[in-house]
């Protein structure tokens, strides 16, 4: 389920992958990915991976928890949209924002920056206590070596 805000051409282009969330660090790294698209002249793809939520689903309540999901991603979108448009004179990059169902963020973002042939993904860093047990989407991005990873603190 992609969304996008402004379809651009993609004809041979820079394509730089960014994933947000509602994080500090998730909003730096759309920072520093819009000023490099912005020197590099390339599509900035904005991705937010929604969860799928297997007990959820299988407990009858998916369908509740997607429209909150939906709400949420929605709301990322708007702050992106507000954010670029107030650049303080500076250009503002080419740039879609996709929203995806995926089980794990790092996979989607894997998935969108192959499917468009990224030069380059940027993300943040992860807190969750659980990305300390496991990796963290940072960290299994960067094991595929599929593309340059640029992790933003």
């Amino acid at each position: 389920m992609g969304s996008q805000q402004a379809a651009a051409p993609r004809g041979g282009g820079r394509v730089i992958v960014a994933g947000v969330a509602d994080s500090d660090s998730s909003w730096r790294a759309v920072a520093y990915a819009i000023g490099l698209a912005r020197r590099q002249e390339a599509l900035l793809v904005m991705v937010h991976v929604l969860p799928v939520h297997p007990a959820a689903t299988f407990a009858g309540l998916g369908w509740m928890l997607a429209a909150d999901d939906m709400a949420v991603a929605e709301q990322l979108r708007n702050r992106v949209a507000l954010g670029l448009a107030a650049t303080l004179g500076l250009p503002a990059p080419r740039w879609e924002f996709h929203i995806l169902r995926a089980p794990d963020v790092a996979g989607g973002l894997a998935a969108t920056a192959d499917e468009l042939r990224a030069d380059s993904v940027v993300v943040g860093t992860s807190r969750a206590w659980r990305h300390r047990l496991c990796a963290s989407p940072a960290v299994r991005l960067l094991r595929t070596r599929r593309w340059p990873v640029i992790v933003v603190p």
